[in-house]
């Protein structure tokens, strides 16, 4: 029988990410998959920043930029009758609007970018096998049990048939939308699968002619008497620039998935482009179905499940492979402390309490952008009839110079601007604040939000929000206030007069045997501050202090001088971590 402490099913984002997190936190890691390889196919692309700052916390995002195609490329969304054809208008998206993308340079280090599933996977799973992963491919996941002291996992190698077991404290299902780890576990799900059928089509061809001048991650193609089914019309998805994509068409779910040949696949690519003259080359073809389904439970005793296991939508908003990251960066650095003894494992019950309610925003956000498309096709009169001939006819009314052709016109331009719901909504990506055992309230007031939360991040250090991002400095050394934290281990921040939380943070440090980094931002210190920015934005006075999580989380925060700081932090850190700070440690391990 393998041992190790963490056995991982599934190797895409969510599975490798948290092994790769593991890993480096130095959690021994099994992870097995059972496919041969890596995704093959480009499926999930939108990389936000909140994904990007994770793989930044692990020393790859300068990887990632080697391979994603950069911000400014992802541009416009484009709504059209055929690439070659008429435009009917165009929407600035993913930041790239000059508002847009001021809030986004302000928001974060890092910038998001276009990052297809088959290049953002080896770069993670790589990480985490050079960091200790032992990964197992053509390894299929078979069933579980659980005991008092872990879970024993029998799995089949998938190239000689032979079958063994795994024993590990904690079992992680990363193993997508049909995950067998949740149905074995009885997690409770929420909503309904196969709500729409669609096919991917994925081909060759130089089409910068057609896109070079506008550059886009989606084309939307809306043709009078096509096959529209899940989307409602057809998609040409860059992958790269500008010779290789992915089409989305849509086919009816109440019908067996159909068997699509070479010819048909080049039939529906030159309809979307409307050149035929376009050499292209078919790569390969699938299906799969649109779902709107949340899981209600994300664990059960030691088995924990993330990812598409446990939201399962559309591509809508690009939100899937980003939320399986930051799933996986919620919950290791917790379970590396209950591992190391660090914690009790009550810390784990948060993992459930915090993503549970994002995995059922970014279920119901998705399915909810494609509903938003009704207007668009509406403003055409694309619903008044089933004509083709007349739904042409109602396309080409917009442009009379009437006062019906105006108010057309006004339509179809509100229509796609209310698209900035799925193709901009920073608020989604940012603006998640947790409440859990977790999380140590300060008796401040909950900020709330002053703006639209989907579409605008606003920064806050109140107890649960994510750290906001400032540039410092270290020397001449250019430094964003979350670099100082993360890494797998707290972070106490504070300033100028704020030297009782700094022998705080080191004696209840040594006591817990917790590694606690300590940061001091002030001038002539170690990190200055010279714009003033996170004077502005900590919230808390020069002897105040944060209390930030390895997930970049704010703990607590105290916002002035405490009367005896040890004593405070050291009550956080015991709510927090189910421990006290005389505990030398034994019986939280003896717990885990």
């Amino acid at each position: 029988m393998i041992e190790t402490d963490v056995l991982v099913v599934g190797s895409g984002p969510a599975g490798s990410t948290m092994a790769a997190l593991l890993s480096t936190y130095g959690v021994s890691n099994v992870l097995v998959t059972k496919y041969r390889w890596l995704s093959d196919t480009p499926r999930a692309h939108i990389t936000n920043q909140r994904a990007l700052e994770v793989l930044r916390d692990l020393d790859l995002e300068q990887d990632a930029k080697l391979y994603g195609a950069p911000q400014e490329l992802m541009g416009d969304n484009v709504f059209c009758t055929s690439l070659a054809g008429e435009e009917l208008g165009r929407l600035r998206t993913w930041g790239t609007h000059p508002m847009s993308a001021a809030r986004h340079q302000l928001a974060s280090p890092t910038r998001m970018m276009d990052l297809p599933q088959n290049f953002l996977e080896p770069i993670v799973f790589g990480a985490a096998c050079a960091r200790g992963t032992r990964a197992r491919l053509s390894t299929e996941y078979l069933s579980h049990r659980q005991d008092r002291t872990g879970v024993t996992s029998l799995v089949r190698d998938r190239v000689t048939g032979e079958e063994y077991e795994i024993r590990s404290k904690y079992l992680i299902g990363a193993d997508g939308g049909n995950s067998q780890v949740a149905k074995d576990a009885g997690l409770r799900m929420n909503g309904k699968m196969g709500v729409a059928g669609s096919m991917n089509i994925i081909f060759k061809g130089d089409l910068s002619r057609y896109v070079a001048h506008r550059p886009s991650v989606l084309y939307w193609v809306m043709q009078p008497g096509s096959n529209v089914g899940g989307i409602g019309m057809g998609l040409v998805r860059m992958v790269r620039p500008w010779d290789e994509w992915l089409i989305v068409w849509g086919y009816d779910i109440n019908q067996p998935a159909p068997e699509v040949d070479d010819a048909f696949a080049k039939s529906v690519a030159y309809s979307l482009i409307g050149d035929d003259t376009i050499p292209i080359e078919i790569k390969s073809v699938s299906t799969w179905t649109v779902n709107h389904m949340h899981a209600l439970d994300y664990s059960k005793g030691r088995v924990f499940c993330m990812g598409d296991a446990t939201h399962r939508h559309p591509p809508s908003n690009g939100l899937g492979s980003n939320t399986s990251i930051q799933d996986a960066f919620n919950l290791a650095w917790k379970m590396a402390m209950v591992v190391k003894g660090e914690a009790a494992p009550s810390l784990l019950d948060s993992y459930q309490q915090e993503r549970a309610p994002i995995g059922k925003q970014i279920v119901d956000r998705a399915n909810k952008s494609i509903e938003e498309f009704g207007p668009i096709f509406q403003a055409l009169g694309l619903l008044d009839t089933k004509d083709p001939e007349r739904m042409k006819a109602n396309m080409e009314a917009r442009k009379k110079n009437s006062a019906a052709g105006e108010e057309q016109r006004r339509k179809l331009r509100e229509a796609i601007a209310r698209k900035v719901y799925e193709f901009d909504c920073h608020g989604v990506e940012m603006n998640q604040r947790y409440a859990s055992v977790a999380v140590v309230p300060d008796g401040s007031k909950d900020p709330g939000f002053k703006g639209d939360a989907e579409l605008c991040y606003e920064p806050t250090t109140f107890p649960g929000a994510r750290l906001p991002h400032v540039w410092l400095e270290k020397g001449t050394q250019k430094l964003s206030s979350l670099d100082l934290c993360g890494h797998g281990r707290f972070t106490l921040m504070t300033g100028i007069g704020g030297e009782g939380w700094v022998e705080a943070a080191n004696q209840v440090g040594a006591e817990l045997k917790l590694d606690i980094r300590v940061v001091v931002v002030g001038p002539g210190r170690e990190i200055e501050d010279p714009y003033g920015d996170w004077a502005r934005a900590r919230e808390v006075s020069d002897a105040g202090c944060l209390l930030v999580r390895p997930d970049h989380h704010v703990a607590w925060r105290s916002k002035k001088r405490a009367a005896d700081p040890k004593g405070e932090l050291a009550r956080v850190l015991e709510a927090l971590l189910g421990r006290a700070a005389k505990n030398t440690g034994k019986a939280v391990k003896e717990a885990a």
